[in-house]
């Protein structure tokens, strides 16, 4: 019995930390290409509803993978013309994607609510899945649980192994000196706005057919907010959002089951623990100002026009 409570804490726990784990590493990019989008909320939620939308028509969760995927990038396409190629205000803008995103995706899924959804299966790797503990923890679980694993590292050796991601970083850092030297900021930084699109989207998509398998309105319930906050955690570092992602997952599920045994705290204060933990963290992190201005890339949130 023991064992088995271990366990389903542990997959609860995976499941809770993957879609703050993809959006965070999708908005790590984007950051430190120097852009700050603060509409993760929105991609997330409109990536939820297309795909709980894609595979609820098609019968085919891949479909609403993909759906999800390509509704996250179409929103944050949408950021990008107004903040890179009109020079928005990246803040006003990113909080107004947040708002069209939630109201835009009610709308959208007005027709999907209380139908059942199709779930995306768990991987089943046979014999290993049995191993005490770590079995159905590390070998069966979802695809996109893999694939978040695998966005960490291939997110990491691009950044801080290969010239592009030396580029995206220069671009990030000192886009004047960037773009003297030939490179070209705006393109760049719309392919960065794109990836943090789709992996927002993918994390909006997970939450719907894997997390819950059904359409709630509203239902990333402020996890596009924690999965800005965990970039900050994380000091703009891959391996530290990880951390991070799994840190708040914890959380999150933790007070749920406090909730189940029924400690002797209100529910809402519960419920508030991992928000709660959101704004403690950033405020330990504001404290040591010489790792933040380290870390921050310089022209984050600076718009850039070159003609100007």
């Amino acid at each position: 019995m023991e064992h088995e409570l271990i366990v389903n804490v542990l997959l609860t726990i995976a499941t809770a930390s993957t879609p703050l784990l993809i959006a965070a590493m999708g908005e790590l990019v984007v950051e430190r290409s120097g852009v700050l989008n603060l509409g993760v909320e929105g991609m997330m939620v409109i990536g939820a509803v297309c795909g709980f939308g894609g595979a609820a028509l098609s019968g085919n969760p891949w479909v609403g993978v993909l759906a999800g995927i390509s509704g996250g990038v179409l929103a944050s396409l949408l950021f990008g013309v107004l903040t890179l190629s009109i020079a928005t205000n990246q803040v006003a803008t990113g909080l107004s994607l947040t708002l069209l995103g939630l109201g835009l995706s009610g709308l959208l899924g007005e027709s999907f609510v209380g139908q059942a959804g199709v779930k995306l299966s768990a991987v089943d790797m046979g014999p290993l899945t049995e191993i005490p503990y770590v079995g159905r923890f590390l070998f069966g679980q979802d695809p996109i649980f893999y694939l978040s694993l695998l966005l960490v590292a291939c997110v990491s050796w691009f950044l801080f192994r290969t010239r592009a991601g030396l580029v995206l970083r220069a671009v990030g850092d000192s886009h004047d000196s960037a773009h003297a030297l030939g490179l070209s900021v705006v393109k760049i930084r719309y392919a960065a706005v794109a990836f943090g699109g789709a992996c927002a989207g993918l994390a909006g998509a997970h939450l719907s057919l894997v997390y819950t398998t059904q359409w709630v309105e509203n239902m990333t319930a402020g996890r596009g907010w924690i999965a800005l906050a965990l970039v900050v955690f994380a000091s703009w570092r891959p391996w530290r959002v990880l951390a991070g992602a799994y840190l708040f997952g914890g959380v999150t599920i933790g007070q749920l089951h406090a909730q189940a045994f029924g400690v002797a705290v209100p529910s809402q204060l519960l419920s508030a623990l991992p928000y709660l933990a959101t704004i403690v963290v950033l405020v330990l992190i504001s404290r040591n100002k010489r790792l933040t201005i380290l870390n921050t890339p310089a022209c984050l949130g600076r718009p850039f026009v070159p003609n100007r």
